[in-house]
């Protein structure tokens, strides 16, 4: 017997929430599916043209709420479901909160993630800073193929990623890249445990030499 593709909730009424929480949240009923989450997971790191599994559980919702024939949008929307998917097991009890009062801007992205595993030790700041100078020079499609290996990194640490936010820099970067980067580098500075003292980098970057 086999799952059959779950049906996609109803809009909410309130217009206060995005179409990307409601897409994360639709994601993660999706995913409470063993076979549904494994054929997601195939999608890993791929272009959607290779995506052949994911089709099922994502082409219906993407018809009834936000259908998307741009390819970097539909892109981002399927590399958020395989992320999530394949989340490890320590981090898949956590579900999303689309009543967040916090305002959209305030929400933690990819940077403020990195940040945050700096200061608990889960990423070597040398390591962070090229990954986010990396990214900021490159187009979308070289930053979906390392994406996976960096986002399991983040969760095994304990380090969570607002999924939404991700969703919409993905769908947008190529278009907006350098204000998307900025605000990550912004993010991660302000988050990150961060050496303050000039000197004491250039010591420290000599010695790792």
């Amino acid at each position: 017997m086999t799952d059959s593709a779950p049906t996609a909730p109803a809009p909410s009424s309130s217009p206060s929430v995005r179409t990307s929480d409601r897409f994360v949240a639709y994601v993660h009923q999706v995913c409470a599916s063993t076979q549904a989450r494994a054929a997601l997971r195939r999608g890993l790191g791929l272009p959607v043209e290779r995506c052949t599994y994911m089709h099922r559980y994502l082409v219906p919702w993407l018809r009834d709420h936000d259908d998307q024939h741009y390819g970097d949008v539909r892109r981002a929307y399927y590399a958020v479901a395989a992320l999530i998917a394949a989340r490890p097991r320590s981090a898949r009890d956590t579900t999303p909160d689309q009543a967040t009062p916090m305002s959209w801007y305030e929400r933690p992205n990819l940077g403020a993630s990195l940040g945050q595993a700096v200061a608990k030790g889960v990423l070597k700041e040398n390591s962070a800073e090229s990954a986010l100078h990396l990214m900021a020079r490159q187009s979308s499609d070289a930053i979906h193929p390392g994406l996976p290996a960096l986002v399991r990194q983040l969760l095994s640490g304990g380090i969570s990623i607002d999924w939404a936010v991700l969703l919409e820099d993905l769908a947008w970067w190529n278009r907006s890249r350098d204000r998307i980067a900025t605000r990550w580098l912004e993010s991660y500075f302000r988050t990150a445990s961060t050496t303050t003292n000039p000197a004491l980098a250039d010591s420290a970057e000599e010695n790792d030499r």
